[in-house]
């Protein structure tokens, strides 16, 4: 598996500094030059390259490819045509215009095309020509061809996946990616599936690229070495879900398990494409080894009519957030509501009696009381908006009212299953200290960040807290065990979470 990792600074002094960091985690360093603002190129660039100790990629990328400087073809050609042989082991990315024109004499200079990678990108879409433009830079005399596409959606992917599978049928050497968050399973399983490489980000903010994923995840979270043909995978539905520690825990559980199973981030707009062209046994257009999906937001009710069984538990609350995949077909499970009550219960005993606010009108609140009057909570509904509140309150006779302005002095318990106070979503709380005061306990779904607001107005106001980290490791301890038959400990599943929350 190589993995390469691009280093983007304005003077040969920081990129001398970002490859010493990149090579603790790459195989192959792309040094993009059309980053840097000096212009002293003869002597720096020559002396940088003998420095370094991993191979090397040279790239010179003009700005309507996804580079960092506007560069006139003359310029590019003349850079192109410098004598390299001061880095014997570098590879040079060129892009497909003057790949094509070299390849046709067209352009005059020549390349060493043994260490040429020819290479096409496109920001915006996958070309619906994109066989052909694989067929036009194959049939130069470039070492490696390049394509990187944009995904709009995951099934985006697939003409990826197709790619990979005809280069390597007819020994092709080929770098495919889908960019953007849409396609990061391109990234991670690529080079399993036959890409000459995969490309990763050196820091969290240096991305060259949309969807890379950071370098030390993609070997220690992902441990992308290990994947092979084999590896059984699972993943996170949604949209987003590139925030998300999901990934963190279930692959701390794989590792420590001893599985050799990956889980991904899996963007999803359409989820009855994705279900139908990638998922289901019976209809999915490429070979993966899939095994499982936790579903979220927005999908964890229309994916249901898309199953083919469905737990009762899952059934009445409405809301499906956990499938298995066997070659029978897709089968629904409710995890989120173990998840909620286990650790509720362990802080205050029998809900039986108690009197329980539920801050919310969406899935989670839904779940909530469902789980809450399975244990004969005395429950209430508070949420901002009245039509979907009411609507909820009526599915399951309960009182409702407005949060604002509510006082919460009379419950044992309040639980917010709103996304306010979620990092990335909405900033504040539901609830502040003056409303919460009285109450005995204050449960947040949220487990990012770790501490909310809303927990922080419930200690001020005297309150016992507890936030949704475990929860979430708690109901992906039962996920885990639907798609492997193993149970890891929840702790490892929290401490990995917290880990990466921590970061």
């Amino acid at each position: 598996m190589r993995v390469c990792v691009p280093v983007c600074a304005k003077s040969f002094v920081e990129l001398e500094q970002a490859c010493e960091r990149a090579s603790a985690f790459a195989d192959i360093i792309e040094l993009r030059l059309d980053c840097l603002e000096d212009n002293d190129w003869a002597t720096q660039l020559e002396s940088l390259i003998r420095k370094q100790s991993r191979p090397l990629i040279l790239t010179f990328r003009p700005s309507e490819q996804g580079g960092h400087r506007v560069l006139s073809r003359a310029e590019r050609e003349a850079f192109w045509k410098r004598d390299w042989s001061s880095s014997p082991t570098a590879l040079t990315d060129i892009e497909s215009d003057l790949v094509c024109d070299a390849a046709s004499q067209t352009f005059g200079g020549s390349f060493e095309w043994s260490r040429v990678i020819a290479s096409h990108h496109d920001f915006s879409r996958v070309p619906a020509d994109l066989e052909h433009i694989y067929e036009r830079l194959a049939a130069t005399p470039a070492h490696v061809v390049k394509i990187a596409v944009s995904a709009n959606d995951i099934t985006d992917c697939i003409r990826i996946f197709h790619l990979l599978e005809r280069a390597r049928r007819e020994q092709r050497n080929l770098i495919a990616i889908a960019m953007g968050n849409a396609g990061v399973a391109t990234r991670i399983l690529g080079p399993s599936r036959g890409a000459f490489l995969t490309y990763a980000s050196l820091e969290e903010t240096s991305a060259t690229a949309p969807g890379q994923v950071n370098a030390q995840q993609l070997r220690s979270v992902y441990r992308m070495d290990q994947i092979d043909e084999e590896t059984t995978i699972c993943g996170l539905v949604g949209q987003p879900v590139m925030h998300s520690v999901s990934p963190h825990i279930h692959n701390a559980a794989f590792a420590a398990e001893g599985v050799n199973g990956v889980y991904l981030p899996l963007e999803v707009r359409d989820i009855e494409g994705f279900i139908k062209r990638m998922v289901h046994p019976k209809t999915r257009e490429f070979d993966w080894n899939l095994r499982g999906l936790s579903v979220t937001a927005p999908h964890k009710s229309s994916v249901m009519e898309l199953l083919d069984w469905i737990e009762p538990e899952a059934k009445e609350i409405g809301a499906v957030n956990t499938i298995v995949v066997d070659a029978e077909g897709l089968r629904g499970y409710n995890t989120d509501v173990h998840g909620l009550m286990e650790p509720l219960r362990k802080r205050v005993g029998s809900l039986t009696g108690l009197s329980v606010a539920v801050i919310g009108a969406g899935g989670a609140a839904r779940a909530a009381v469902w789980a809450l009057q399975r244990d004969q909570a005395k429950v209430a509904l508070f949420a901002r908006t009245r039509p979907k509140v009411e609507s909820l309150a009526q599915s399951f006779g309960v009182s409702f009212e407005p949060v604002q302005g509510a006082q919460f002095r009379d419950f044992d318990v309040v639980i917010n299953a709103t996304p306010i106070g979620s990092a990335g979503w909405v900033e504040g709380t539901p609830a502040g200290a003056e409303q919460l005061a009285g109450a005995r306990f204050v449960y947040d779904l949220i487990y990012n960040p770790v501490d909310t607001q809303f927990l922080k107005e419930a200690r001020d106001a005297g309150c016992d807290t507890l936030g949704g980290l475990e929860m979430l490791a708690t109901q992906a301890q039962l996920q885990f065990n639907l798609w492997t038959g193993k149970t890891p400990p929840a702790s490892l599943m929290y401490d990995a979470g917290l880990a990466a929350l921590s970061r």
